[in-house]
C-alpha cells in the first residue's frame, strides 16, 4: 500500500509526514529538549563553579596514567561534575574557590574525551 496521491490528500500527506518525523533520531533529539536537560551546563558554553576536591581518575587498560581532575559544584544549578585539568602542574594553581569552566561540544562527539570524567 503506497502513499495517497489524490487531489484532496494534502492534509493526510502533511499529517503523516508530521507523525513520521518523530521516528527520526536527530529530529527527536533536537525537538524534545532532553539533551539540554541532561547537559549540566544547560546549553551554555561556559559555567562557573566551586572546587570541592581534587581527584585522580585512573585510565582504562592498557594505560596506567592518573588523570588530574577536580570535583566542581556548578553555581547555576548546584550539579556536581568532574572537570579535567589539562596541563602539567596546573592542578597546583587550583584552590577551593570559584572558577570558570570551558566546554566545547562538536556534533557526533561525546560530552568529554576523558572516560569517566
Amino acid at each position: 500500500m503506497g502513499k495517497c496521491r489524490g487531489l484532496r490528500t494534502a492534509r493526510k500527506l502533511r499529517s503523516h509526514r508530521r507523525d513520521q518525523k518523530w521516528h527520526d533520531k536527530q529530529y527527536k533529539k533536537a525537538h524534545l529538549g532532553t539533551a539540554l536537560k541532561a547537559n549540566p551546563f544547560g546549553g551554555a558554553s561556559h559555567a562557573k563553579g566551586i572546587v570541592l576536591e581534587k581527584v585522580g581518575v585512573e585510565a582504562k587498560q592498557p594505560n596506567s596514567a592518573i588523570r588530574k581532575c577536580v570535583r566542581v559544584q556548578l553555581i547555576k544549578n548546584g550539579k556536581k561534575i568532574t572537570a579535567f585539568v589539562p596541563n602539567d602542574g596546573c592542578l597546583n594553581f587550583i584552590e577551593g574557590k570559584a572558577f570558570e569552566l570551558g566546554l566545547a561540544l562538536k556534533d557526533g562527539q561525546n560530552f568529554d574525551k576523558q572516560r569517566g570524567v
